[in-house]
């Protein structure tokens, strides 16, 4: 696996005009250096992980843009699990480009309050066959705080074979906040199976019922059900436990600054 970091030409600022920033807080980013794109290389048969972490701490910048282009060669494996739990405006970019039998898997978390926005953009290109991919996101939000999982998959004509689901879901603890889903398919083969599903919701009522009648006090049924529906995105760290409480613990944290 190789890795550069490349600068191109720095284009002029996105305007929410534009598809893939429909959402965001495009007026935090001003100043903000827009040209750097972590460029990564996993050659064939290999397999690479990373976790990308966006968490409170004093190198914490008001805007925070993390932008990774990924090329995944033949039987590779990629997984990138991610979350966004701090900064005024966290973005979480990633570009992937499939070759001929391989996975990309990605799990992702936002959480937050107050009028943050934080947000994942994928766009993943089938371009050989028989490649498989899955995402799964998950948003949690409070206050006036703004989460969004903008998603393509493209097939091109050759990718025959081709696996590739989004699951969104999005969960709202305040009348003030929101969460947007924008899941885009672009398919020219005929012989594939993709899907996406994006809801959104509140807490559940009945499981909240069922816990305060057996005792358990607010604040923590709530985090409970909040560790449940966010754990979805971290079922393929199921090998690697010390990462998935690392990145849940993170999450609930930031919920419990709320509670």
């Amino acid at each position: 696996m190789s890795e550069v970091a490349t600068r191109p030409t720095r284009p002029n600022l996105p305007t929410r005009r534009d598809e893939a920033w429909r959402y965001s807080a495009v007026e935090a980013l001003e100043g903000v250096d827009l040209d750097v794109w972590r460029e990564i290389d996993i050659a064939p048969g290999e397999t690479w992980r990373e976790c990308l972490i966006i968490e409170d701490g004093a190198d914490i910048a008001p805007t925070e843009l993390r932008r990774l282009r990924i090329t995944v060669g033949e039987g590779a494996r990629c997984e990138i699990f991610a979350i966004a739990a701090s900064a005024e405006f966290a973005r979480i970019e990633i570009e992937v480009r499939m070759g001929r039998g391989a996975h990309f898997e990605m799990g992702g978390i936002t959480v937050g309050g107050r009028d943050t926005v934080r947000e994942f953009v994928t766009r993943v290109v089938h371009a050989e066959p028989e490649a498989t991919s899955n995402q799964t996101v998950r948003s949690v939000h409070w206050g006036k705080g703004t989460g969004n999982f903008l998603g393509s998959i493209d097939v091109v004509r050759d990718a025959q074979k081709t696996d590739a689901a989004q699951d969104f879901k999005g969960l709202l603890l305040d009348r003030g906040a929101s969460v947007n889903a924008v899941p885009q398919l672009e398919i020219f083969a005929d012989d594939v199976k993709c899907a996406h599903g994006a809801t959104v919701g509140q807490l559940d009522e009945t499981a909240r019922y069922y816990m305060a009648a057996r005792g358990l006090p607010p604040e923590l049924s709530r985090r409970l059900l909040v560790q449940a529906f966010v754990g979805d995105a971290l079922v393929g760290l199921a090998d690697d436990d010390d990462a998935r409480e690392r990145l849940m613990r993170v999450a609930l944290d930031k919920l419990d600054k709320h509670l």
